[in-house]
């Protein structure tokens, strides 16, 4: 399911780092996880949903990577994300 337009909007101006943000890795993280919360639910209503979970495998794939670039970039944005976020990692 995609976010609605409010929701994205309200998540982009929470995890930006400057005005006008919506690219930088900490609000792409954000977007994916929203969405990775929105599918698990999903999923856990309708198990054998198989389209679903791989699209969700492949959001967990990218968060992942975005991740690995934003610790490898600056450590300390790294941290905030994953605290805000309540990611484990």
């Amino acid at each position: 399911m995609p976010l609605a337009r409010e929701q994205k909007q309200e998540i982009m101006t929470g995890y930006a780092t400057k005005d006008g943000d919506t690219g930088s890795p900490e609000v792409q993280v954000a977007l994916i996880t929203e969405r990775i919360r929105s599918l698990t639910d999903h999923l856990r209503s309708f198990p054998k949903d198989n389209h679903s979970r791989r699209g969700l495998l492949k959001l967990v794939g990218q968060r992942r990577r975005l991740l690995a670039y934003l610790i490898k970039k600056d450590n300390t944005r790294y941290r905030t994300v994953i605290g805000r976020l309540g990611l484990r990692r």
